[in-house]
């Protein structure tokens, strides 16, 4: 685990530096929830419907931004062979890359849900259970998008490609996510069994992108 802590602080480290990959997530998620502010404005009595879109479209494309960039940039620099050359297991470079990918997508969202708040006029409801969506669906989110983007590091359309293929892997999340914000915010609790899909497919790609990284990091 130690080293892959080390991973992903070398990635955050080399990220703060330049902020490039936060800077365009946080951009895009904010032009996203204004365009949708103007399009629909302040309605409350309808928002508890226009909310779990808005919310997840933002995190989704805008966290697309940050993974396509998870692998290019090292392989831009020349660091993705030193990486596979480092003596540790191949698993380890992937759950580095999930902590440095899942911090930075956890901070675009946090700054994303408040300024929805300010442009839609709304107070969320039950934020607690929100966060308990929000957690296991970008959990899996990113299990996901960490494995297909070193997947496509070394294809020349790597910034089309991820995208189409990725977005059908992830409609189980997108899908069990919006429902469950959709009923959290309409007052209804039960979403137990959106919290057991994405719990299970959480679990379920994980394992599977333990055991498959070290043939998709191949060249």
């Amino acid at each position: 685990m130690r080293r892959c802590l080390e991973i992903a602080w070398k990635d955050l480290r080399a990220e703060f530096r330049t902020k490039q990959m936060l800077n365009s997530m946080l951009l895009f998620a904010l032009l996203i929830v204004t365009i949708f502010s103007f399009a629909f404005g302040p309605y409350p009595e309808r928002i508890e419907k226009l909310a779990p879109g808005v919310l997840w479209v933002a995190f989704t494309f805008a966290g697309m931004l940050g993974l396509s960039r998870s692998f290019t940039s090292e392989k831009e620099q020349g660091c993705l062979d030193g990486l596979k050359l480092c003596p540790v297991d191949r698993s380890a470079i992937y759950i580095g890359k999930v902590v440095s990918n899942l911090i930075l997508v956890s901070i675009m969202e946090v700054v994303t849900i408040p300024v929805f708040v300010v442009l839609f006029d709304y107070s969320i409801p039950n934020l607690g259970e929100i966060c308990l969506i929000i957690m296991p669906g970008t959990l899996g989110f990113v299990f996901v998008g960490t494995l297909l983007s070193a997947l496509t590091v070394n294809t020349r359309t790597r910034e089309i490609l991820l995208p189409v293929i990725l977005f059908p892997v992830l409609v189980p999340v997108i899908v069990s996510a919006v429902s469950a914000t959709t009923k959290v915010l309409s007052g209804r609790l039960n979403i137990l069994a959106e919290l057991r899909i994405l719990g299970t497919y959480d679990a379920i790609f994980f394992i599977v992108a333990l055991l498959i990284f070290e043939y998709a990091i191949e060249d």
